[in-house]
């Protein structure tokens, strides 16, 4: 059961990790200087903000099975 999930959803975890990995880089070198922005102005919302992103650009890749017409 796990390994199916894991089969499966492989190519969207990935994006999510990539997306966090990128968010908190952003937050580090970019960030907010002034701390009012929305998103980059704390480590987790940046974080969190591009693991969904990346998530979401990751599945766009991911084929899905083509179900037969029934007869």
């Amino acid at each position: 059961m796990l390994m199916n999930l894991i089969k499966k959803y492989w190519l969207p975890a990935a994006g999510a990790v990539v997306g966090g990995l990128t968010g908190y880089l952003y937050y580090k070198y970019v960030g907010c200087v002034t701390g009012t922005c929305a998103i980059t102005s704390k480590p987790v919302n940046s974080t969190l903000y591009f693991a969904v992103l990346g998530a979401m650009l990751f599945s766009m890749f991911q084929r899905t099975e083509k179900k037969k017409p029934v007869e």
